[in-house]
């Protein structure tokens, strides 16, 4: 447990983008046969998109993101009014849910997530975020495990929010503009020579919204093309080192 904890901390510091953030608790997940979670964010505006980092098939998180999953979904909901870890499945929670949220439910199923453990997230800013372990059965070892280990699932699920707070929200300033974070990681891979449509497999979103939020960017940085808004951001970068 001690050595599967630290290298959790020691991969966790070292991420510095979603895929380094994914990989820190995927590694951690797996140790504990854990393999399948998700962690999103609320974000502070309602026209804003929340932040999803996952290793769900990438066609459900799509499909969620894209329909605004996150203002229906049941979990959410129930993290969003009890800061308590909790179990959820077709046999719990679904009690009161709504026709559209058991729809939901169902829909989640078809990609084996039917049974969860979620730790809510309230930090001292008002911030809303969760984190989710699935799968497809409750199975004992599944149940047995997030029973014994809440509470160190607990501290890691707030450690990993926090270095997402800082990997998201602490650096996104290009040429003195703040760029969302959907923006910038757009902005990002266009500058590594990615298309549209290679941005949006790479970050499960349609190729006409990766296209959108490349739009913002450039209008935010009052550019006409992608070339002059890559430029302003390895200028900004090379600045900051």
């Amino acid at each position: 447990m001690h050595n599967t904890f630290r290298t959790f901390i020691e991969n966790l510091s070292r991420s510095v983008d979603t895929q380094g953030l994914q990989h820190a608790l995927s590694q951690v997940a797996a140790a504990f046969d854990l393999r399948c979670f998700a962690y999103l964010s609320l974000p502070d505006r309602r026209d804003a998109e929340p932040c999803l980092i996952s290793t769900y098939p990438r066609a459900w998180t799509s499909h969620y993101l894209q329909n605004h999953y996150e203002r229906l979904d049941p979990v959410v909901e129930h993290a969003l009014s009890d800061p308590e870890p909790f179990e959820w499945g077709p046999d719990r929670g679904l009690a009161e849910a709504s026709r559209a949220q058991r729809a939901l439910f169902e829909e989640a199923a078809e990609f084996g997530i039917r049974y969860g453990f979620t730790i809510p997230i309230h930090d001292s800013r008002d911030r809303f975020a969760a984190i989710t372990f699935a799968v497809d059965e409750p199975r004992p070892p599944f149940r047995r495990c997030v029973e014994r280990k809440a509470q160190v699932f607990q501290l890691m699920a707030l450690l990993f929010h926090a270095q997402v707070r800082r990997v998201m929200h602490g650096d996104r300033l290009v040429a003195g503009v703040r760029l969302s974070h959907r923006q910038m990681q757009c902005l990002e891979w266009a500058a590594q020579g990615k298309s549209a449509s290679d941005i949006g497999c790479i970050l499960g979103i349609s190729p006409r919204t990766s296209a959108f939020h490349i739009e913002n960017a450039k209008a935010k940085l009052g550019v006409r093309t992608v070339s002059q808004a890559v430029a302003l951001l390895a200028a900004s970068k090379s600045m900051m080192h």
